[in-house]
C-alpha cells in the first residue's frame, strides 16, 4: 500500500520549510494542507491536541508533531535517499545541539526585531547578529553544516532566511555586512530545488510581518 502522507502548515512558517524541504529532498509526495491560525481547523486540534500548533505530518493516518523531530522521522522512514543526519551518534549529537540553539535563540531574537518596539529590538538585533556569528564559526569553511552535501542543521536554519529580508527592514541592519559568511551560505542551499521551491518569497513574508505587526497592534 503506498504511504498517505498530509503536511498541516501555514505558509510564512520557518518551522513548516523545514519539513517541505525535508520532503522534497527525499522525494516523498504529500498533500499540502494550508491551516488558518486565528481559526484553527478540527483536523490541527486532532492531530496536535498538546501544542494545537502547526507543522503537523500525518503519515497513514499517524501525526507527528515539531519541525526537527518531523524531519528527524522523514530522514529514518525515508532512509534510501538523502540521508539528513550522519551515521555517526556523536555527529548526529552535535546536529541535533546546534537544531536546539536556532529553535531556542534564532526565533526568540528575530521575533523581536520585527515584533519588538524600542529598546526591545535594540536588544533583538545584538542577539540576531551574535546567533549568527556563533553560527558562523560552527559553518567554519564548510560548504554546508552538515559537510558537502545538505545536512539536519542546514535545513533547520535555512528557513530563516525568508525572514531575513524582514528583519533587516524592521531592525535597520544588514546581515550580509555582518555576518557574510551566513549569507554566502544561504546562496548555496538556495541553489538546491528542494531548497528554492520550497521557501516563500522574502518580500511576501516582509508583507505578511506588517499585516502582523498591524493586527497585534504593535506598530
Amino acid at each position: 500500500m503506498a504511504d498517505e502522507v498530509k503536511l498541516l502548515d501555514f505558509w510564512p512558517s520557518m518551522f513548516g520549510m523545514r519539513v517541505r524541504i525535508a520532503l522534497a529532498e527525499k522525494g516523498v509526495a504529500y498533500e499540502y494542507m494550508e491551516q488558518d491560525l486565528r481559526n484553527k481547523s478540527p483536523l490541527l486540534l486532532q492531530m496536535n491536541p498538546v501544542y494545537k500548533k502547526i507543522p503537523v505530518l500525518v503519515h497513514n493516518g499517524r501525526p507527528i508533531c515539531e519541525s526537527s523531530i518531523i524531519v528527524q522521522y522523514i530522514d529514518e522512514v525515508w532512509k534510501d535517499k538523502a540521508p539528513l543526519l550522519s551515521s555517526d551518534p556523536y555527529q548526529r549529537a552535535q546536529a541535533r545541539f546546534w537544531v536546539d540553539f536556532i529553535d531556542k535563540k534564532l526565533y526568540d531574537a528575530g521575533r523581536k526585531v520585527w515584533a519588538g518596539k524600542g529598546e526591545e529590538v535594540e536588544a533583538g538585533k545584538k542577539e540576531l547578529i551574535g546567533v549568527l556569528k556563533q553560527l558562523e564559526e560552527v559553518l567554519g569553511e564548510k560548504g554546508f553544516f552538515g559537510g558537502e552535501r545538505l545536512g539536519f542543521v542546514d535545513i533547520a536554519l535555512i528557513g530563516f532566511h525568508s525572514w531575513f529580508y524582514s528583519y533587516e527592514a524592521f531592525g535597520k541592519l544588514s546581515i550580509e555586512a555582518e555576518c557574510p559568511k551566513i549569507m554566502g551560505w544561504a546562496k548555496r542551499c538556495l541553489e538546491k530545488e528542494s531548497v528554492s521551491k520550497s521557501l516563500p518569497d522574502s518580500k511576501k513574508v516582509y508583507d505578511f510581518a506588517v499585516q502582523m505587526k498591524k493586527a497585534l497592534g504593535l506598530e
